[in-house]
């Protein structure tokens, strides 16, 4: 099982998988190219979406097509710091 962690720090976002840094997958879509946010409905938190679900699913297209919902149901929902599992990302995703 796959855990991912967000964390602001003095330095900015800090946004992992199993202790390794997520990747934005660019490569994918650009809603935000200033990175990750989250706690809110926007660009930065649908970037941060993506990347998830993308890591999540390892399908691009899947993860694309489940990012904006993902985006307001889970990611603008989220605290300062916080921890997701792939658990709690499927369950979100069946929800």
């Amino acid at each position: 099982m796959k855990h991912y962690s967000g964390k602001r720090t003095i330095d900015g976002i800090l946004v992992t998988v199993d202790e390794k840094p997520l990747d934005a997958r660019f490569d994918i879509e650009v809603f935000d190219d200033k990175g990750f946010e989250w706690s809110y409905e926007g660009s930065a938190p649908q970037q941060l979406a993506l990347a998830i679900l993308a890591d999540h699913l390892d399908d691009a297209t899947k993860a694309r097509a489940a990012a904006e919902s993902f985006a307001s149901t889970v990611i603008a929902n989220l605290d300062n710091d916080w921890d997701l599992t792939s658990q709690d990302v499927e369950a979100a995703l069946a929800g």
